[in-house]
């Protein structure tokens, strides 16, 4: 009777799927945006790729050799944070800088809290906005066939100059290795979606909410090209169906999902039209992720077979 109940953190596995086959959808989905990645922005945004997964994969593994756990590298979950975190930095970046982050991202947000399934916020985003906080210059200087220049963002936030939409949907803008190419972002999404392996209503929350949220406060009203620049350009979609969805650090409810999907709208939309910086993604997610506990707690369903109290 023993060997029929396992005690274990989550994710808790109720289908034949392993956490390692979720893993490789996922850097199988994002697949698109890094090639695009390395076709827009050469050796180095590839470098860096290699560089990132690399650290990321030995650092876990080097860490739970000399804590004499159980190595987990073969499940992929270090090599898909160590891809999401290089697809989130710019290809000026040096190579010192991936590698700081993936010691971060592993070492300190996932292995010190107990590892896979007991993280509290995405690993790869939490690296990324501590490399922000650290190496603010390094980390916004953006450069595209030799020239250097801001993000579609930056310029619709300081001087309302918007970039054509046929660029931002197929990438040829200046902007992190994986955020670019929106088309290639959606091919991976709707892998995503047909494999189940992640839901909709997360994504479609967030967006949804976002873009209410930019026609009411956003100052241009249902302004077409407006509220594309935003949807479109810099890491709104690689975030909402790349790291919101992680299932380690958003809501199992279907109620608490689609809480998380509009608090992550209304944050997003407040760092991105009232915030000092261009984005807001980043931030949001994370500090939604430390909401999530709060989430849960009150939208957990009521037990089956059990009653609420009447008056």
């Amino acid at each position: 009777m023993s060997n029929l109940l396992n005690v274990s953190a989550s994710p808790h596995i109720r289908r034949k799927t392993t956490s390692s086959d979720l893993m490789f959808d996922v850097i199988l989905a994002l697949m698109p945006a890094s090639l695009y990645g390395v076709y827009q922005f050469g050796l180095n945004a590839f470098l860096i790729i290699i560089t990132s997964i690399a650290t990321c994969v030995l650092s876990e593994y080097t860490y739970e050799k000399l804590m004499k756990k159980p190595v987990t590298t073969g499940d992929y979950s270090a090599f898909l944070t160590g891809l999401l975190l290089a697809l989130n930095l710019p290809s000026t970046v040096p190579l010192w800088i991936p590698v700081i982050g993936s010691v971060f991202a592993i070492i300190v947000v996932k292995q010190l809290y107990g590892g896979l399934g007991q993280n509290f916020m995405n690993p790869a985003l939490a690296a990324r906005c501590f490399l922000l906080i650290s190496f603010a210059g390094r980390m916004t200087t953006f450069t595209l066939d030799g020239v250097s220049g801001a993000t579609p963002l930056a310029m619709l936030k300081e001087t309302g100059e918007t970039v054509s939409l046929t660029s931002l949907f197929a990438g040829n803008i200046m902007g992190t290795i994986g955020e670019t190419s929106a088309i290639a972002l959606l091919i991976g999404a709707i892998y995503l979606i047909v494999k189940k392996v992640i839901s909709i209503r997360i994504p479609l929350t967030y967006l949804g909410t976002f873009l209410i949220f930019l026609i009411i406060f956003g100052g241009q009203g249902f302004n077409i090209t407006f509220l594309l620049s935003h949807l479109l350009g810099g890491g709104l979609i690689l975030g909402a169906f790349f790291m919101a969805t992680d299932y380690v650090t958003s809501p199992i409810t279907l109620t608490g999902q689609i809480v998380y999907g509009i608090v992550l709208g209304i944050f997003t939309g407040i760092f991105r039209i009232f915030g000092g910086s261009s984005e807001g993604v980043s931030y949001a997610i994370i500090f939604c992720n430390l909401l999530v506990p709060l989430i849960e707690k009150v939208t957990i369903p009521v037990p089956y077979g059990r009653g609420r109290k009447t008056a």
